[in-house]
């Protein structure tokens, strides 16, 4: 199974709230296993392994075992995610929660179905349900994502949207701080986890951002969630490797196998599951970066070829024609 991540920017306000409650950043980073050049970055992926073990590493030395909590009721979702900024651009409460469920995994990713919230209509209420499969395991995810889904609109002027709130894990020893927080009743050990929505408002107005504003996130959170996709497949891990040592002529198989900590035999095999080989996904991924060197029409072809790992321009020109039919220097725009 792929292993799962958080945004990185999800980690690094966890960890900017650990120590302001007083823990050790250098501690912290010791026991996570998550240095600071891994949080520069927003939109890179921790393990989410690396995440639990901060979460736990921080209720410890910040001496506040509602960590999670207390995350989840004071952090903008804007300042780590672009989801956050999406919610933002929204119209109304009901398009933002439908968005960050669009977007979610860019957050955090889970295991379970596709969209980890559904809506569920029970005894005349409409309840919000997050569909994790196995939620006790870090019950901490349940805690900060109930908090931020009822304290985040408190800054859109929604004064209380949840009615009621199950969870399915026992009541630690700080419960008081669930119905502080939530400000509504909490029943633990349930069948779900789950938020009775206040539906009065989800029609309310955000638009915080302007409308235009909309089209452009979504854009980059699409081109950052086919990017997350891709990375779960064995393809989508070699091209990701290749990208930095194209130019370098050191894109073989055996290069990135080693990588990848794994044989040529298995490499190969795993590709093959996935209907490829190490041959067409380096050749697919040479074809794609030639032509978006050139249309940008801000190397030359003879540059181009270099980039893309080739050491004679006449091997390139052969490769290029095979590709597209054309030259390199009749795609060459600028």
């Amino acid at each position: 199974m792929p292993e799962l991540t958080v945004a990185a920017g999800l980690a690094r306000g966890l960890m900017a709230l650990a120590v302001s409650k007083g823990a050790n950043p250098a501690e912290l980073a010791a026991r996570s296993a998550i240095g600071t050049d891994d949080l520069k970055d927003v939109d890179r992926r921790i393990p989410l392994a690396k995440y639990i073990a901060l979460m736990r590493a921080g209720q410890e030395l910040a001496g506040d075992p509602a960590l999670a909590l207390h995350y989840g009721e004071t952090n903008d979702m804007a300042e780590v995610s672009v989801v956050g900024l999406i919610a933002y651009a929204c119209e109304t409460m009901l398009e933002a929660m439908a968005q960050v469920n669009r977007y979610g995994r860019l957050v955090i990713e889970f295991d379970g179905p596709k969209e980890r919230f559904s809506v569920a209509r029970k005894d005349g209420g409409l309840w919000a349900v997050d569909n994790r499969e196995n939620p006790n395991d870090f019950p901490e995810l349940t805690e900060s994502t109930f908090a931020r889904m009822i304290c985040g609109p408190r800054r859109f002027g929604v004064t209380q949207l949840a009615k009621a709130v199950h969870v399915t894990h026992p009541a630690p020893v700080y419960r008081a701080e669930y119905e502080r927080i939530y400000g509504a009743p909490v029943t633990f050990e349930t069948d779900w986890n789950a938020v009775l929505l206040d539906e009065t408002w989800l029609t309310h107005t955000i638009s915080v951002q302007p409308r235009y504003v909309f089209g452009i996130l979504g854009d980059h959170a699409d081109t950052l969630l086919r990017s997350l996709e891709s990375s779960k497949s064995t393809r989508g891990r070699v091209e990701s490797l290749l990208m930095p040592i194209l130019h370098k002529g050191e894109a073989s198989m055996k290069v990135i196998a080693a990588k990848m900590g794994l044989s040529r035999q298995t490499l190969f095999r795993r590709l093959k599951d996935e209907g490829a080989t190490f041959e067409k996904v380096l050749d697919a991924l040479r074809r794609e970066m030639a032509l978006r060197y050139l249309g940008a029409g801000k190397v030359s072809v003879n540059e181009a070829a270099y980039l893309v790992g080739f050491s004679e321009p006449a091997a390139f020109s052969r490769a290029f024609k095979r590709w597209t039919g054309k030259s390199p220097r009749d795609a060459r725009g600028g």
